[in-house]
Parts: structure tokens; sequence; C-alpha cells
């Protein structure tokens, strides 16, 4: 048996790497000029491989179509993660919230494992090569066409390129156009996992960094979702893991370019682990205990510096009235103010921004077990091509992976049969 696999990122190597050690035949394309291009950058370089938690957690934390995973993580789960790049030489090691990265925190030991893994396994890596089209006979794919105009010629192909985030690191879009090719349907592309930019911003705020905050998200009024955790405040709006993980989930309502349908707000809880009535008696005691000193001077042991101006323009305060002279209505509008500080969304940035991105191939025609196609006999999906997204925390390329070995076991158990 021969097989293609177009794409040598963490899906296309994994696949590639487990095909070549069961003795099939396997050719590698790959447009970079080197292998992981995106894989560099993840986890801001140390590689977040996977979440060490249990197949069920990971399909809670997939945004879209979870079900159709549910097969390929189980089938591969977390540990087996591990325990593969452990076998390859990659020492872990396991951070808040499950998070697992290599001991040396550096991406380019597991782009390294990988890379020796499928030269291990005797594949064929052919570099600055382009997939222009697959090689059609009826509805079976044969091959496929470079952009050179050669022809591989394959048993079957499996599209791992990965989507149209980071375009920088060859992650284009080359995937769906291959699928709808072969007659496949790809959903509506949208950034999932991005910073939100927000209307009227101060971008004086860039560089703020808030911890163990509580923040809502609301369109047209209505809440939405809310998570807790970090974010932060960059030149253009808003970002860190709790705003990624809410415009994963407002996405639904953007375009390709960020564009919201609706009126979008975020409401920033700075201090959750107080009730309203709790700060404002916190407020009052900090006030007593300042003097005559005006409130903008009072609060910053309350809050950051920078956000002072801020919270006080939306409770309708002057930064100078001294702290004595705030009665109880300013005190609980102060409070509300800081349980509640208001950011207008006027986008998510473009999907080219995204971690990763949202749509793909319809996992409708396409089979959860392997991942094989419905529709086109002898093609096969991996990563982040498929409709399926996931929060940060590593549950992506947990993904890439499980989807990977399901389509590997398969073609290997056919070459058998």
């Amino acid at each position: 048996m021969k097989v293609c696999v177009i794409g040598a990122g963490a899906a296309g190597m994994t696949v590639a790497g487990m095909l070549g050690h069961s003795g099939i035949d396997v050719t590698v394309l790959e447009k970079n000029s080197k292998a992981g291009r995106k894989l560099y950058i993840t986890g801001k370089g140390r590689c977040n491989l996977t979440n060490l938690c249990d197949a069920r957690q990971v399909i809670d934390n997939t945004v879209s179509n979870s079900r159709f995973l549910y097969s390929a993580i189980n089938l591969f789960t977390p540990q087996d993660t591990v325990d593969f790049f452990n076998s390859l030489g990659v020492e872990t090691k396991v951070e808040r919230g499950g998070r697992v990265f290599p001991v040396s925190d550096k991406s380019s030991d597991v782009i390294d494992a990988l890379r020796r893994y499928i030269c291990d396994g005797n594949c064929n890596i052919v570099y600055n090569c382009s997939a222009k089209a697959l090689s059609m006979s009826g509805n079976s794919v044969k091959g496929v066409i470079c952009d050179d105009g050669s022809i591989i010629y394959a048993d079957a192909v499996v599209i791992a390129c990965g989507g149209a985030s980071y375009p920088a690191t060859g992650s284009t879009g080359d995937g769906y156009a291959l699928a709808r090719g072969a007659g496949h349907d790809i959903t509506s592309i949208r950034p999932a996992l991005v910073p939100m930019i927000c209307e009227g911003y101060d971008s004086t705020l860039a560089g703020l960094s808030l911890k163990n905050v509580n923040v809502t998200v609301f369109k047209d009024g209505k809440e939405i979702a809310g998570r807790f955790g970090e974010m932060l405040f960059t030149h253009t709006g808003v970002s860190g893991p709790v705003i990624l993980t809410l415009s994963s989930i407002i996405n639904k309502y953007s375009n390709e370019r960020g564009n919201l349908n609706g009126r979008f707000n975020i409401a920033v809880d700075l201090k959750p682990a107080l009730d309203h009535d709790k700060l404002c008696a916190r407020i009052a005691r900090d006030i007593e205990e300042c003097g005559g000193k005006s409130i903008k001077n009072i609060l910053p042991l309350l809050m950051p510096r920078a956000l002072i101006t801020h919270i006080l323009a939306q409770a309708h305060i002057n930064p100078n009235a001294a702290g004595k002279s705030l009665n109880q209505a300013n005190i609980s509008a102060l409070a509300s103010a800081v349980k509640s500080y208001y950011i207008a969304i006027k986008a998510l940035e473009s999907v080219d921004k995204g971690i990763v991105t949202a749509g793909g191939v319809d996992v409708k025609q396409v089979n959860p077990k392997d991942c094989s196609s419905k529709i086109a006999e002898g093609l096969y999906f991996a990563g982040e091509v498929l409709d399926v997204d996931a929060f940060t925390g590593g549950y992506n390329l947990q993904i890439a992976f499980s989807t990977a070995v399901a389509v590997a076991r398969a073609l290997a158990q056919k070459a058998v049969d």
C-alpha cells in the first residue's frame, strides 16, 4: 500500500510515522522548507502537547462537533499521547490545569522527535511542495497532483494540512479546497481562540494583566457565557486565556474576518470573591482609613491604577473628589462598576490571527471511527482541517493526535487485510 500525507504538522507527522513503522510506503508533502512550523509557536513556543485528563474532559472542552470525536479520543487518550512522546524521548511535565509540556519547555524538541520518528519509519518527505488537487477516478482518490504538475500516485491520501489560522506557518486553507474538489462540503470558516477588538478603546491600558477575574459576555444585552481566570489588555482590545475561550463561544456570530452579527459587551468582575454588599463595606473602610485623600488615590488599594479613571467614569464619580465626600449611593455605584466593568466589543480578530480555525470539512461526511471520507474512497482527514475545535489547554493538539492515530490504525489494518 502507498499513502500520501498532505502536511507535515502535528497530525501529518503522527499519521506518517505510524504508517511508516507499520511497513507502509509513505510520502509526505510539506509546502514549507521544514516540518512542524505551526508547532513551533504553540503554547508560546513551549508546545502544550495535551491535557492530562480523561477522554470525557477532552470532549467536554470541544466547542464544535464534540460527539464526532468520541471514538478517536477514546482510541488514543491524553495519557496515550504522553506515553507516545515519552517513548520518542520527550520528557513531559504537567502544569496548572493539567496542561502537558516538554520538560525542556522547547517546542523544537517535540518537532525533532516527530521528524526522527517519520525518518526512522522510512517515510519520504518532499519539502517545498504544495498539493494542487487530488487525482480522482470516479469517486476514488488515486493520488495527489502537485503544484509543479507532477502526480504522486497513492492508494490512500490523508489531508492533514491544518486550517486557515497563522498562514505564515503554511496553514492557508489548502485542505478545504482539496476536500471540496473531492465533493466535500466546508462549513463556515471562523476565527477561534482569538483576541477581541474593543470599541472606543483606550490603548493606554495595553499590557495590563488581570488575574482571578470573572468575565461575562453579552449579546444584545443577553448573557451568553462567562469564565473565570486571567485576561490581558492589548493595543486594540483584550486577550488572555479567558477572552480566548469566550471568543470560541461567540464566534458562531462572526464571519471569517471576525465581524460580529449583533451588539456585544463584556463585563469584568474585578472582585469576584466579594458580593456587592461586602465590596461596599470594603470601599467604605478604605475611605475611612485614608483620611482626606481623593478617591482616585484611595482605589489603588482595590485595583490597578490604570483602571481607576475608567471605573470611576462608569460610576459617574469625579476622580478628584474626596473619598469622604462619597455618599452611600456613590459607593454602591462604584461597587457596581468594580463588579461589572463594561467594555464594548467591536469584533473578533480575523481567522488568520486565531490559534485554531473553527469550521472546516463537514464531519457529517466523515466516518468518526477512522476519519475516512464517506464520499471519496481512499480519502482521510486528520487534525484542524476538520470542523472540530476546542478551548485552550492542550485539547486541540490532542484532537490532532487522536484523529491522526485513528487514520493510521485504520490504514495499517487495511494494508494487512
